[in-house]
């Protein structure tokens, strides 16, 4: 029997009603399995389950229409999702979405808690189409807000190496940093940097232990130059204890203009990131995007309390975090001063 030459679709996922012609007409022919799998660039496992599943459950025989009819009928759509039909679960995710909690952080902590349940377990995907598909029974409509977004790219307004120096005390570059720094075995390591309010005039300074994601929330109501700066970071710097206090690293802002008067007065030393590179900041980068659902661009940040800085910086604290093993931030801090005790 003669046959045309068929040039397959390489993008479909699934096979279409061409193909399964293509597959009934070279059946007829007596072609092997493997040999229609090579044509239609499909493995040989795909074209034999194709035809065990669908070819006429009386004669056996495989007609192209038939079988596209009842693949069709085999997958309907949209099919209610596992957090649709149970409502434990669904109350679950959402409860952690309101405190801010990534779908990737809820997936992993219903493992923790629900070890011998498998019904109260859901991949982290499985949350993010709740969220984006929005069937009947999903996840409310406005959780999705509470998802990080994407925050723009900084730009250096001139190249590294047309910049002056910017202090008048000279800095020790993070290439002077000692190696215990970057590979966070010792914790007392700190990251730090400001995000901006409305207008450039307001501002939250932000601290990061190195080791232990843990987060410190700077209270700037009025002024966030050189000289408020370094009050601000003495205060809170002051409330740690001396084996938390070993270093603090820094990128080129004006704010930083009395970092060796900071050092003077916490025997903390400065590091300073090189120009236009936020990734040498990375945990600080990192907890910035997450603050800045709490804070948003455009805001005036000196509206919010020290005691609402203290709440926020608390939810950070006390979420699992994918890098710390699913811990959260203040448990491993809380192990240090253990042992330090």
């Amino acid at each position: 029997m003669a046959v045309r030459p068929y040039r397959p679709s390489l993008s479909s996922r699934y096979l279409s009603e061409q193909d399964r012609v293509f597959i009934a007409d070279r059946l007829l022919a007596k072609w092997s399995i493997r040999r229609i799998a090579r044509e239609l660039n499909r493995s040989p496992s795909t074209i034999s389950r194709e035809v065990r599943r669908n070819s006429h459950p009386g004669t056996g025989s495989y007609r192209p229409y038939a079988a596209q009819a009842r693949a069709d009928d085999r997958r309907p759509r949209p099919k209610p999702g596992k957090i649709a039909l149970n409502a434990e679960l669904r109350t679950y995710v959402q409860s952690k979405l309101d405190l801010r909690w990534s779908p990737e952080q809820i997936a992993r902590t219903l493992r923790r808690e629900f070890p011998d349940r498998p019904e109260m377990r859901v991949a982290h995907e499985t949350i993010y189409l709740a969220l984006y598909v929005q069937r009947r029974g999903e996840l409310h409509r406005e959780l999705h807000r509470s998802l990080r977004t994407g925050r723009a790219r900084r730009r250096s307004r001139r190249q590294a190496q047309q910049r002056q120096p910017r202090y008048r005390d000279p800095m020790v570059m993070i290439s002077d940093r000692p190696a215990e720094v970057a590979d966070r075995a010792v914790p007392g390591h700190w990251e730090g940097d400001l995000i901006i309010g409305k207008n450039q005039k307001t501002a939250i300074g932000t601290l990061v232990e190195r080791t232990t994601r843990y987060v410190m929330l700077v209270h700037l109501p009025n002024d966030h130059g050189a000289e408020a700066m370094r009050d601000a970071l003495v205060r809170s710097i002051g409330t740690l204890p001396a084996e938390l206090r070993r270093s603090l690293t820094w990128d080129q802002g004006s704010e930083m203009g009395q970092h060796k008067a900071f050092t003077v007065a916490t025997d903390i030393p400065v590091y300073f990131c090189d120009p236009a590179s936020p990734w040498q900041r990375g945990s600080n980068e990192n907890t910035n995007g997450l603050l800045r659902q709490y804070f948003p661009k455009g805001t005036d940040l000196s509206l919010h309390s020290p005691a609402e800085l203290a709440r926020v910086a608390h939810e950070l604290n006390t979420r699992p975090r994918k890098t710390l093993g699913w811990d959260t931030p203040a448990e491993r801090l809380a192990r240090i001063w253990d042992v330090a005790a």
